[in-house]
């Protein structure tokens, strides 16, 4: 694969944490990324859920659609701006590894939960899967990836947990928000591509759950414009019955816009900065990055969906519910250890025992456990 002097190279990788012998066929980037696809808490991901629960439908999206959706958009934003597509997708496949069930509620559950004992951060907890709690090989824990694919995973880090990070690993993934500086061009693309997909798939889950109609997102400009748009390319569109292929194509054009608005932006930005290598770009401003006005027009999106859609009441009933689930199966736990598996059970630092085991978990198991220790059903 031929990339840009400026995008990450596998074959100039800072390397892995336990030094490998490279694969015959793959570059250090493929084999990343496929390890991430095999791993179990890859396949967890198939039944952990973004702003809809498990049992409330078949169809919404989940951390594992979510994900792919992520690499695709990835993708067909890397390959014109001559960024490497594999390390792309290793880190979109993976970014989500660490989410506890039940979206976001679970998280901000855990770390209530946790505040006292290190909190809870699911872009650390990520990481801490790939890192640490995989158990895939005779040798070592994790999945051995690459500082460049670890780099990505933790998009976000505190100041207290990133000087955490550089005591145990001195000048590592760390080390960049001590610094200040940026994380690689695919990391920033991850990143990005990461609110595209979610503002896509919030509308059509968010129509489809009947929790937002199609006048209501007449409020939001950029979804407006490329409703109308289809409309006016396609009037059958208006007719009974076809306002799922009205919405399907105003989110295609939608997501178009946004794509090649990125290339464009980010492309002007590199020829304004021409960084020189991957750690050229690292030391430069953020680099991958909507133009002004596409900025505001993401932005009012996301505050539509914030308002509407995150905060409906019967989104926010469940969220409680939920919540309250992961409080009360973390006291469970804590009060009664051998309920866990032994190996989490008998660590020493509890607290994180229970954490990683609750982070683990997917919705419907984490519903079974709650039933199971309380003998009562929230959800």
């Amino acid at each position: 694969m031929s990339v840009a002097v400026y995008a990450c190279n596998p074959a100039q990788t800072r390397g892995r944490r336990y030094p490998e012998q490279p694969a015959p066929t793959r570059s250090e980037f493929q084999r990343d990324r496929d390890r991430i696809v095999h791993c179990t808490a890859f396949r967890r991901l198939v039944y952990k859920t973004q702003v809809f629960l498990n049992h409330e439908g078949d169809l919404f999206r989940t951390r594992l659609t979510h994900s792919l959706e992520v690499a695709q958009i990835g993708r067909s934003i890397a390959r014109p701006l001559g960024l490497n597509e594999d390390l792309v997708e290793a880190i979109a496949l993976a970014h989500d590894l660490g989410h506890t069930p039940f979206g976001h509620a679970g998280q901000d559950a855990l770390n209530e939960c946790m505040a006292g004992h290190g909190g809870f951060e699911h872009n650390l907890q990520s990481l801490r899967v790939v890192d640490r709690l995989e158990e895939r090989y005779p040798a070592h824990d994790g999945l051995n990836l690459t500082f460049e694919t670890r780099e990505g995973i933790l998009k976000h880090c505190s100041r207290r947990n990133a000087q955490l990070l550089e005591q145990s690993e001195p000048g590592g993934v760390g080390r960049r928000f001590l610094d200040r500086t940026q994380p690689s061009l695919e990391a920033q693309l991850c990143n990005l591509a990461d609110a595209v997909a979610y503002n896509a798939h919030d509308i059509d889950d968010g129509v489809r759950s009947g929790l937002i109609s199609l006048g209501q997102l007449s409020e939001v400009p950029l979804f407006e414009r490329h409703r109308r748009a289809a409309v006016a390319e396609h009037p059958d569109l208006m007719a009974t019955g076809r306002a799922r292929r009205l919405l399907y194509e105003a989110i295609r054009r939608m997501l178009s816009e946004q794509v090649y608005d990125v290339i464009a932006a980010t492309r002007a930005l590199i020829d304004q900065v021409q960084p020189s290598s991957a750690d050229a770009a690292r030391a430069s401003i953020a680099l991958v990055r909507f133009s002004p006005d596409m900025h505001v027009q993401s932005s009012q999106l996301k505050h539509f969906l914030h308002a509407w859609l995150y905060r409906h009441p019967q989104v926010m009933q469940t969220t409680g519910q939920a919540q309250q689930m992961v409080r009360e199966l973390f006291g469970a736990y804590m009060a009664q250890p051998a309920s866990m598996p032994p190996d989490y059970a008998q660590r020493e630092d509890l607290h994180r025992a229970v954490a990683d085991y609750i982070a683990g978990m997917t919705d419907r198991f984490a519903a079974r456990e709650h039933e199971r220790l309380t003998g009562r059903k929230l959800l």
